[in-house]
């Protein structure tokens, strides 16, 4: 058996695209082949310290506050301490568990506060291997710019991608941004995914009646859809400038909470457009698939993206999606062969997109059809796990 120790600042249940994947790849690991342990901040103290999260052992460690949320900007005092510290707290976690469990390799969810308690981890016991998995779309200089001590912490930051035996991408962009800062090792390229099987699965009527009636979708009504972090670098505020040059049955449904709801509120109603900007709040994962059923265009105009689960899920659904080429996103999609592009905060661009859908309903149904099937072909869950296995576990 092959143990495995997940190091990641979050995980269940405050779900993004990282905790999204560790969750679908590791539910289809053989438990009698694998053991997953995961070390990660607990944030809210009602989450349990131990808990048997799919096939992981999920260790919480830090300090909490009672209903704390992550995407929250008022993140409390202590667990924003708990987090600056997650590298060192982590780390001697991490040595405590390896006295019992003997870890044959450990994996490090991104670049960040986890990947250097993999890094220190990795110095105290060279000889168990050290993966790091990649998922953030922003530049090296980007980040360096939004967080200037990075500058500072330059020669020992490079050394968690260095001192990898190997490193995951999630898109080609990533992975060209590993290249860039001098990593020599092997580098693969595994997208995420999306359950097939259950985002084209039907949903009874009477649960889609019921959502079209609670955000008051009414017959001729066109429904562009997102589900995003409400922060402004995935372009949702350039969808709701999109509205004014779109006709008034085209309604915005915005699935997700975050630090910018309030601004994106004001932009809505500075435009005029409140009346057709809905926002549901957060919407868990399992229900995303209900939303789409129930919208005509998925639309995410990122400003940065590194791979965009989301659109994949789309594909699923069955109903056609526009989005920038950024990131990860031209990995999956291409101009009128598996969606739409627009261009990047330009808002007249998205409307157009989204006329063209509906003026060229030929084009409309080829692209659903392509996309479905590329997602069957290549970004089933099934077949992403399948490929670490082989690539990474091995």
């Amino acid at each position: 058996m092959k143990r495995i120790l997940i190091f990641s600042l979050t995980y269940h249940p405050f779900i993004g695209g990282a905790e999204v994947a560790i969750k679908e790849i590791t539910d289809r690991c053989d438990t009698s082949e694998f053991q997953f342990d995961m070390i990660t901040l607990r944030f809210d103290s009602n989450l349990p310290r131990l808990e048997k999260v799919g096939n992981i052992t999920v260790h919480r460690i830090g300090w909490s506050v009672a209903g704390a949320k992550v995407s929250d900007r008022s993140l409390p005092w202590q667990c924003k301490i708990a987090k600056l510290l997650f590298p060192f707290s982590a780390f001697f976690k991490a040595l405590w568990l390896y006295h019992e469990r003997r870890f044959d390799m450990t994996w490090a969810m991104m670049a960040n506060q986890a990947g250097f308690a993999a890094l220190f981890f990795k110095w105290m016991y060279p000889h168990v291997g050290y993966f790091l998995e990649l998922q953030d779309g922003r530049p090296l200089s980007y980040m360096i710019a939004r967080q200037p001590i990075l500058r500072f912490l330059w020669p020992l930051y490079r050394l968690i991608y260095l001192k990898a035996d190997k490193i995951k991408c999630i898109s080609y962009f990533i992975a060209e941004q590993v290249r860039m800062i001098g990593y020599a090792g092997p580098v693969e390229v595994i997208p995420n995914g999306v359950d097939v099987a259950k985002f084209s699965a039907a949903i009874p009527e009477t649960r889609l009646t019921e959502l079209k009636a609670r955000f008051n979708k009414q017959v001729g009504d066109i429904f562009l859809f997102t589900a995003s972090r409400l922060v402004l670098s995935r372009g949702v505020e350039d969808v709701i400038e999109a509205l004014v040059h779109l006709p008034a049955h085209a309604k915005f449904l915005i699935a997700g909470s975050g630090e910018d709801r309030e601004k994106l509120g004001h932009i809505a109603r500075g435009l005029g457009v409140a009346d057709r900007v809905i926002f549901a709040g957060h919407v868990s994962h399992a229900e995303i698939p209900a939303y789409l059923k129930i919208s005509d265009i998925f639309v995410r105009p990122s400003i940065i993206e590194g791979f965009g689960n989301a659109f994949v899920e789309a594909f699923a659904a069955g109903i056609p999606t526009i989005g920038t080429p950024v990131g990860g996103i031209p990995d999956f999609l291409t101009d009128g062969v598996t969606g739409l592009f627009c261009e990047v905060r330009e808002p007249k661009s998205i409307a157009r997109a989204v006329e063209r859908y509906f003026d060229d309903l030929v084009l409309r149904s080829r692209i659903v059809e392509n996309a479905k099937n590329l997602v069957v072909d290549k970004y089933d869950w099934d077949l992403i796990a399948h490929h670490m296995r082989e690539k990474i576990f091995s």
